[in-house]
C-alpha cells in the first residue's frame, strides 16, 4: 500500500506530513515509556535493597522480572522493525492479478507496544523510501499516517478490546492478534480512501475506489492476520515476558523481607538502657492464595518459565532456614545470575529473529509473487495512477529491490534485501537505544528522591505481611 509520489496533491500531502510528524513525536514520547518499563522501579529495589541496615527494612524484591525490561525490548524492537521489512518483501497472491503484502502495525503494536510499533514502522517506511525507491518521498507524511499510524493505533485498540473480553490465557493473545491484524488493514484502506479524496489528483469515483480498496485488502488482511498471530504465537510460547501486548498475562512472585535491631550483645546492662529487641523472623508473601502463610520459596518458577529468587542483599542474614556456613547476603548473588540468564535467551531470540528475517529477505523473496500490490492493482483499473511521478531516488543503487549492475535477478534481489535488512536493523536498533538511555536517565534521577521518600517514610519500618501480591 506504499503511496507513490503524484497520488495525493502537494497541500495534502504536507497535511498529512506534519500529522505524521506529530505522531512521531507523540510515539517517541510513549516509546520512552514503554521501553523504560521496569527501569526505575529494578533501579529503585536495586538500590534500596542494597542499602538495607539494621533497623530499616530490607529488600522489596519482584521476583523474575530481575533486570529491566527495556533492556530487552529496546533490541526486540529493532528486530522488529527488520523483521517487517523482511517480510513486505513477500509479496503473496490474494486474488487473480493481484497481490498483497504485510504491513506489520499490528505486529509491531503487540510485539513492542503501540507506540514504539509506530516508530517501527516509521523506520521501515522510511527506509525503503529513501533507499530503494517504494513509496514517494513527498507521500511519506500519507504513508507513515497511513500504514504506520492508522494500523498501529486500530489494531492495538481491537487487541486490546478483545483481550478484555476473552480468558487471561496465551492463546488468548494469539486469537486477539489475528482479528487485529485482519481489521488493520481494511481500516487503512478506508484511511486512504478518506485521504484520495480530500487531495487526489485525478477525478474519480469515490465509490468505486472505496469498494475496491477495501474488497481487496480485506483479502490482503486475512494474509497478514495469519502471519501476525503466527509470529506472535511463536514468540508468546518462548518468551511470553518478551510480548508487550501478553504482559498481565503471567504472575510473577514478590517475596517481601524486613530486619529489626540487633540483639545487643552478651554483658551487663547499663542502668537504664531498654532491653535489646529480638530479631523478628521475615516473612515471604506466599506464591499462591491457596499456600500457607509464612511459606518462603527460596526458588521458584513463574509462567514464563524465568527464573524467581529469594530477597536481596541484606536479607540473607535475617532469612530463616538459611544453610550452615551460608554467608549473609547470599542471596544477592542470584538476581545476577538470573539477569544474565535473560540476556543469554533475550540474545538467542534476537539471533533467531535476524536469521529468519535474513532468510525471507535474502531467500525467500525470490519466490514472492510479481502481480502488483492492491492499491497498485485498484490505481490502475480506476485511473488513480494517471499523474504518478518519477521517484527522487529512482537512481538508487538498490532501487526495486535490487542491487545495481549485478545482472543474477536472485543474487541482486537476496543481496538488496540482505542489505535492507541490516540498515534497518542499524537504524531501528540505534534509534530504540537512544530513546531507552533518555529513559533511563530519567529513572536515575528519579530513582534518589523515591528512595530517600520510601525509607524515611514511617510505613516503611513497618514488618512485612504475608499479604498475596500480583505485578503485572
Amino acid at each position: 500500500m506504499h503511496v507513490p509520489d503524484g497520488f495525493i496533491d502537494l497541500p495534502v500531502s504536507v497535511a498529512t506530513g506534519a500529522i505524521a510528524a506529530a505522531a512521531v513525536a507523540v510515539s517517541l514520547r510513549g516509546a520512552r515509556r514503554e521501553l523504560g518499563e521496569g527501569g526505575a522501579a529494578a533501579g529503585a529495589v536495586g538500590s534500596a535493597g542494597s542499602g538495607a541496615s539494621v533497623g530499616t527494612v530490607g529488600t522489596v524484591g519482584t521476583v523474575g522480572t530481575v533486570g529491566s525490561m527495556g533492556e530487552r525490548t529496546a533490541p526486540l524492537a529493532g528486530l522488529v522493525a527488520a523483521f517487517i521489512f523482511a517480510v513486505q518483501m513477500l509479496n503473496f497472491p490474494v486474488a487473480a492479478g493481484t497481490s498483497g503484502h504485510l504491513l506489520g502495525g499490528a505486529l509491531a503494536a503487540i510485539l513492542v507496544g503501540p507506540y514504539t510499533g509506530v516508530l517501527c514502522v516509521s523506520v521501515v517506511l522510511l527506509m525503503q523510501g529513501v533507499l530503494f525507491a517504494d513509496g514517494g518521498l513527498t507521500a511519506l507524511g500519507v504513508n507513515i499516517t497511513d500504514m504506520a499510524v492508522v494500523t498501529t493505533v486500530v489494531a492495538y485498540a481491537v487487541f486490546r478490546g478483545l483481550l478484555k473480553l476473552t480468558p487471561r490465557r496465551r492463546r488468548s493473545v494469539t486469537v486477539a492478534s489475528f482479528v487485529a491484524a485482519l481489521v488493520s488493514v481494511p481500516a487503512a484502506a478506508v484511511a486512504f480512501t478518506a485521504i484520495y479524496a480530500l487531495g487526489g489528483t485525478a477525478h474519480v469515483s469515490l465509490g468505486k475506489v472505496f469498494t475496491a480498496m477495501v474488497g481487496v485488502h480485506l483479502l490482503i488482511g486475512i494474509g497478514e492476520a495469519a502471519i501476525t498471530a503466527l509470529t506472535v504465537g511463536a514468540v508468546v510460547a518462548v518468551r511470553p515476558d518478551l510480548v508487550h501486548g501478553a504482559r498481565g498475562l503471567t504472575r510473577t512472585l514478590e517475596i517481601r523481607t524486613a530486619t529489626v535491631a540487633a540483639p545487643a550483645t552478651p554483658g551487663p546492662a547499663a542502668p537504664g538502657a531498654a532491653p535489646a529487641t529480638a530479631p523478628a523472623t521475615a516473612e515471604a508473601a506466599p506464591a499462591r492464595a491457596d499456600e500457607a502463610p509464612g511459606a518462603a520459596p527460596e526458588v521458584a518458577a513463574d509462567e514464563a518459565g524465568a527464573p524467581v529468587t529469594g530477597a536481596g542483599a541484606g536479607a540473607g542474614a535475617a532469612r530463616p532456614g538459611a544453610a550452615a556456613g551460608e554467608a549473609p547476603g547470599a542471596d544477592a548473588a542470584a538476581p545476577v545470575a538470573a539477569a544474565h540468564t535473560a540476556r543469554r535467551s533475550t540474545r538467542r531470540v534476537w539471533a533467531v529473529g535476524v536469521a529468519a528475517a535474513v532468510l525471507c529477505a535474502g531467500v525467500v523473496s525470490f519466490y514472492a509473487s510479481a502481480s502488483p500490490d492492491g492499491l497498485e492493482k485498484v490505481a490502475h483499473d480506476n485511473g488513480i495512477d494517471k499523474k504518478t511521478e518519477d521517484h527522487a531516488a529512482k537512481d538508487s543503487p538498490l532501487a526495486d529491490y535490487g542491487v545495481k549492475d549485478i545482472t543474477d535477478a536472485r543474487l541482486s534481489g537476496g543481496l538488496a534485501g540482505v542489505i535492507g535488512v541490516g540498515a534497518t536493523l542499524a537504524v531501528g536498533s540505534g534509534l530504540f537505544v537512544v530513546v531507552r538511555r533518555r529513559s533511563s536517565r530519567k529513572a536515575a534521577a528519579a530513582s534518589p528522591a523515591a528512595i530517600s521518600a520510601a525509607t524515611a517514610s514511617p510505613a516503611a519500618t513497618a514488618t512485612p505481611s504475608g499479604h498475596d501480591s500480583e505485578t503485572a
